[in-house]
């Protein structure tokens, strides 16, 4: 068996073991795409899989067995198997640098869920009396007077050293030699989504009930800082190089963040009871009173509001996959993934049936799927008994 075959047959087995990275995912779905017969022997796999657990959706895998019946699909199966026992591990790097592909969401249709419980309901349906649309680009710009103005796609905004296109908001460095700082304050409601390239060239990504606040233009010379308010964030810091060494900073009522120029992600709502700095590229050092921490790529920071910080190792692309359009859930409780998606498409969630809460769940979407859509693909899983959307509420029984 050729070199090519091993891979694919490993990246299918570490798709069933659920231990696949979004760049194998990615790699998974081109491969499965290239011909017909690709896509029939992934899927008698998927299928023979299932049958032969006796149950869809399964915690553990027996990997030595999913290589077996991977192999027997294929020829030389005793020439691989000898090498099937060698160990595999995830190599994501935190760098992503590349645009995940919206096409590798073939995953959705796949979802792995876990639960205590040991019986599967019957029939489980979905009952919609009103339409949910998903979010779209939308804030409102406050300016230093108190002006507000509604930022959407379509309308564009010209101003002195501030343009929009609707989808991006874009300062220019002041030529005024003025030392007083104008604050400005970009606001995004539930259901949207905006960007903001900041006077110092400094890119920002908001996610949806996200609020920032930042100076107009920065004064030379000094620190660079933006605060966010609430929600989430995810940043490109122009390097201190480009600024006479002035370093940024990212304040938040519970912590700051000082950087050089690197990028990182912060996810700061104020219904949670943690903060997740997650670091992307570069180093940061994490301040809080009495709490110093620094951060390294491809790990997160915990910091609780009432103590310090808890540093862990994450997969970085699913925590920052919502910039590219996705949403990504890694083994996340239904409470955790309703209160993403309630964000998004601006609803209300009513969890009706308190012991489904907290049923965890694995998967991948697309923001711009419908949450229908979305709502479908969990309720297949035949752990939820109803889904219904009434108005801007959606209960779960």
């Amino acid at each position: 068996m050729d070199n090519k075959n091993k891979q694919i047959l490993q990246l299918i087995a570490n798709y069933t073991a659920k231990d696949i990275s979004v760049k194998e995912l990615e790699e998974l779905h081109n491969w499965i795409s290239q011909d017909k017969k690709n896509k029939a022997i992934f899927n008698s796999y998927v299928s023979t899989y299932k049958n032969a657990k006796g149950a869809v959706f399964v915690e553990n895998v027996n990997t030595d067995n999913a290589w077996k019946t991977i192999v027997s699909k294929l020829d030389n199966t005793e020439e691989f198997l000898a090498s099937s026992t060698a160990q595999k591990t995830n190599k994501f790097k935190p760098f992503i640098k590349y645009a995940v592909a919206a096409s590798i969401v073939f995953i959705a249709s796949l979802l792995y869920v876990t639960s205590t419980k040991n019986t599967v309901k019957d029939a489980p349906s979905i009952v919609v009396n009103d339409v949910i649309f998903p979010g779209t680009d939308k804030a409102v710009l406050t300016l230093a007077n108190g002006t507000s103005i509604p930022l959407e796609k379509g309308k564009k905004i010209n101003k002195p050293n501030l343009k929009s296109n609707g989808e991006e908001l874009v300062y220019s460095e002041a030529s005024s030699s003025s030392k007083e700082i104008a604050f400005n304050y970009l606001t995004v409601p539930r259901g949207g989504q905006f960007s903001i390239q900041l006077a110092d060239g400094t890119k920002v990504w908001l996610n949806s009930d996200s609020k920032l606040k930042y100076p107009e233009s920065f004064a030379e010379g000094e620190p660079r800082s933006v605060e966010l308010l609430y929600g989430e964030a995810y940043f490109d810091v122009s390097p201190s190089t480009a600024h006479k060494g002035t370093k940024f900073n990212v304040l938040h009522k519970y912590q700051n963040i000082e950087v050089l120029g690197t990028e990182f992600n912060v996810k700061a709502y104020t219904d949670d009871a943690n903060l997740f700095t997650t670091l992307v590229e570069g180093k940061v050092v994490l301040q809080k009173k009495g709490y110093s921490s620094y951060l390294t790529p491809g790990y997160q920071s915990i910091t609780n509001i009432n103590e310090g910080f808890t540093i862990q190792k994450v997969d970085v692309a699913a925590e920052v996959s919502w910039r590219k359009g996705l949403f990504t859930f890694k083994r996340e409780s239904l409470k955790e993934i309703m209160k993403t998606l309630s964000r998004w498409y601006n609803v209300d969630v009513v969890i009706v049936n308190k012991e489904l809460e907290n049923i965890e769940f694995k998967g991948v979407f697309r923001k711009n799927q419908t949450i229908e859509e979305i709502l479908t693909l969990i309720q297949n899983t035949n752990f939820i008994n109803q889904f219904k959307i009434e108005g801007k509420t959606v209960f779960i029984n």
